[in-house]
Order: C-alpha cells, then sequence, then structure tokens
C-alpha cells in the first residue's frame, strides 16, 4: 500500500510540473516573439541610415515682439502721443543746445575781437564802426552814442551820468535775455519729460493689468508686452530729461562767463563816453 501511493505521489508531481512548464513556455512565447520582432524592426537595415532632421539656418532672423518697433505697432494713440511728445521734447532740446553752443562761441570770438580794435580806435565811433554789425558789443557802444546824443528836452533833466548808464544798462539787459533764449524750454523739458515717460507708464501698466483681466490669468505672454512698454516710456523719458537738465546748467555757466565780458565792456564804454562827450559835438 505504501509502494502504491508513493507510485501515485510521484505521477501527481511529475504531472503537476509538467503542466507548469507546458503553461510558462506558453505564456513566454509570445513576448519573447515581440522582443524579438521589435529588436528587429529597431535595428536599421545594413546600408540604409535613418533621416537626420536638418539644423535650423544659422541666418534666420526672429522678430523681437517687445522691441521699439511693436512697440509703435501694438500701442495705441495715447501711447503714441506720449511718444511723439518725448521725440519733440528732444529734438527741440538738442536744437537749442547746438545754437546756443555756437552763439557763445561766436560772442566769445567777437568779444577779443571788441579788445583787439574798438579800444585801439580814435573814437568810440570809429571803434563801434569796426565792430561787426550783429556784434553785441557794437549794439552796446551804439547804445551808448545815441544816449549822448538824445541827451535833450526832458533828457536833459537827467544828469548824464545817469542817462548813460541806463542807456548802457538796458542795452546790456537786451544783450542778457537774448542769451538766455532757449533756455527756459531746456528747464521745461528737464522738469517735465520723467512726468511725461512716467505718464506711459503707468499706462502700459494699465494695459498689463487689463490683459491679465481678460486672460483670467498672469501669464508672462500676457505681461511681458505691456510691461516692456511701460519700462520703455520711462527709459525714454529719462532720455529725454538728462541731457535738457546738463545742457541748460553748462548753457547758464557759459552765459555767466560771456556777459562778464559784456558787462566789462560796458563799464569801460561809460567811463569813455564821460570823458569825450562833455558836449555831443565831441562824442
Amino acid at each position: 500500500m505504501v509502494r502504491s501511493f508513493a507510485l501515485r505521489s510521484a505521477t501527481a508531481l511529475l504531472a503537476a510540473f509538467a503542466f507548469i512548464v507546458l503553461v510558462g513556455g506558453t505564456a513566454l512565447a509570445p513576448s519573447v516573439a515581440q522582443a524579438q520582432a521589435a529588436a528587429s524592426g529597431a535595428a536599421p537595415s545594413a546600408g540604409v541610415l535613418p533621416p537626420v532632421a536638418a539644423p535650423p539656418a544659422s541666418t534666420q532672423v526672429v522678430d523681437n515682439p517687445y522691441g521699439l518697433e511693436s512697440l509703435w505697432k501694438t500701442s495705441d494713440g495715447i501711447a503714441k502721443t506720449v511718444l511723439l511728445i518725448l521725440l519733440i521734447m528732444s529734438m527741440g532740446s538738442w536744437y537749442i543746445i547746438v545754437v546756443k553752443l555756437v552763439e557763445q562761441a561766436k560772442i566769445n570770438r567777437q568779444a577779443k575781437l571788441a579788445a583787439k580794435t574798438f579800444w585801439s580806435a580814435g573814437s568810440v565811433r570809429q571803434g563801434a564802426d569796426t565792430l561787426e554789425a550783429a556784434s553785441p558789443f557794437r549794439f552796446i557802444a551804439e547804445a551808448g552814442l545815441e544816449a549822448t546824443k538824445k541827451h535833450s528836452g526832458l533828457f536833459e533833466h537827467v544828469d548824464l551820468n545817469s542817462w548813460v548808464t541806463m542807456s548802457i544798462q538796458r542795452a546790456m539787459d537786451r544783450v542778457q535775455s537774448r542769451l538766455q533764449d532757449g533756455l527756459a524750454f531746456l528747464a521745461t523739458v528737464g522738469s517735465t519729460a520723467p512726468f511725461v515717460g512716467l505718464f506711459g507708464t503707468v499706462w502700459g501698466i494699465y494695459h498689463a493689468l487689463t490683459a491679465i483681466g481678460v486672460a483670467g490669468q498672469a501669464s508672462i505672454d500676457k505681461v511681458a508686452g505691456p510691461v516692456g512698454e511701460a519700462l520703455i516710456m520711462t527709459a525714454i523719458g529719462l532720455a529725454v530729461a538728462v541731457p535738457a537738465v546738463l545742457g541748460y546748467n553748462w548753457l547758464v555757466r557759459r552765459n555767466k562767463g560771456s556777459m562778464e565780458e559784456v558787462r566789462a565792456f560796458g563799464n569801460d564804454l561809460h567811463s569813455v563816453l564821460l570823458a569825450t562827450s562833455q558836449t555831443p559835438a565831441r562824442a
């Protein structure tokens, strides 16, 4: 009985092992076949290479969506008006700076000419004739000569010294006023251009907030353009204001030096006219 039980047990074990091997081989066969098929499909055939994507051309030009050109094209009427105002301010400032520098250089040259030829002349009239027609020094000399000739009528109640002094002083004041032409514009640009640019900045931020509200989310592509517009407006406002302020201070300092030459000439002319104009005939 024991022998038959052992035989039956061994037979059952062999049957179970055979069943496991059969089931395992059946399950692994499709997987191996699929792996072999994938390997054969992935491996390129001999002599055939897979297509290679061409590299992007190095000369490709990509437009900047946030540059000045894009700012002008995408901005509204208010932003364009701000840009035009800043442009006019900048052009006017540079024009005044260049013109005033040329004018001051001309006055300095005329001062040297007056010091060289006027005081060596035989009379005030002859000295004035040696100066240029548009020279401020000739204008002052003509004003002094005119005062000595017209010291009559009601003007006789004013002593000659005071009358000549007032005439020469009025002439020097006119010269100073002419030298200061345009400086008020530079002062105005220097003080208001940053605020004009700030207005453009506020308007750009308003556009950014509007874009966020419409989109419903604060994505970078929605706010990059308006914020960039705001920063550009600020930079342009400062670029317009700084040269105007520097030019104003520089021109005022140079005007001071030119007026010192004019005042020195007027004071010397006053003394000469009083010495030579006791009577109108001697002038």
